[in-house]
């Protein structure tokens, strides 16, 4: 997929706020500090579209971006570890939680995972939490370049390992660096051909 154009449309508080969702939207989730805002500008090849930051829980509010005039980019609250009180982390929590089950035109979730350490509790819940709402979703690793690549393949199978345990079918794995630009166009790839799928399924989002 070639990225013409990406623009910021709105930030929302809640997901009743979110734009009238009439095309495919695709949403990326991770823990705080994943890596989320540098991989989605590096997708768009936007230096600076998806704010970025050195402190964990930046990202407070649902925000989208139209990409192509085609479809929607979701970039959510991370979840986790933030510098905010534990009231304000039930009301990420809550808004992540409404925003994923009642989106209707919500395609598929891109869950972000840092490929230097292990399997995380937080992330292997949140995942299973995934598959037993029937949420469609995809692992993306992140920060590939901060490791040599025998330790990324060996981090990603440990990873595939600890799935299985619970997992019969593991769901689509991207391996990403948005330093290196690198797995980015995958993601994309898969992106269009799902769009492209719906296109000629005559998919609609209204109710």
């Amino acid at each position: 997929m070639i990225i013409k154009t990406a623009t910021f449309v709105k930030s929302s508080g809640k997901w009743q706020e979110c734009p009238e969702p009439n095309i495919p939207e695709y949403a990326f989730i991770g823990r705080s500090n994943v890596g989320k805002s540098s991989l989605i500008n590096a997708m768009m090849n936007h230096k600076d579209l998806a704010k970025t930051s050195q402190t964990p829980g930046k990202t407070q509010l649902i925000n989208h971006f139209m990409v192509n005039e085609t479809w929607y980019l979701t970039d959510l609250p991370g979840y986790g570890y933030a510098k905010v009180s534990k009231v304000q982390r039930k009301d990420f929590e809550k808004l992540i939680t409404n925003y994923i089950l009642n989106r209707r035109n919500l395609v598929n979730l891109f869950v972000l995972v840092d490929v230097r350490h292990k399997p995380q509790a937080i992330d292997l819940d949140f995942m299973q939490w995934c598959g037993e709402s029937g949420v469609p979703f995809s692992i993306v690793f992140t920060k590939a370049d901060k490791l040599k690549p025998n330790a990324v393949i060996k981090n990603v199978e440990d990873y595939k390992l600890e799935l299985h345990k619970t997992w019969e079918d593991l769901p689509e794995l991207y391996i990403t660096s948005a330093e290196k630009k690198e797995g980015g166009d995958a993601i994309l790839d898969f992106i269009q051909t799902t769009n492209d799928f719906l296109i000629q399924n005559n998919v609609s989002f209204d109710e």
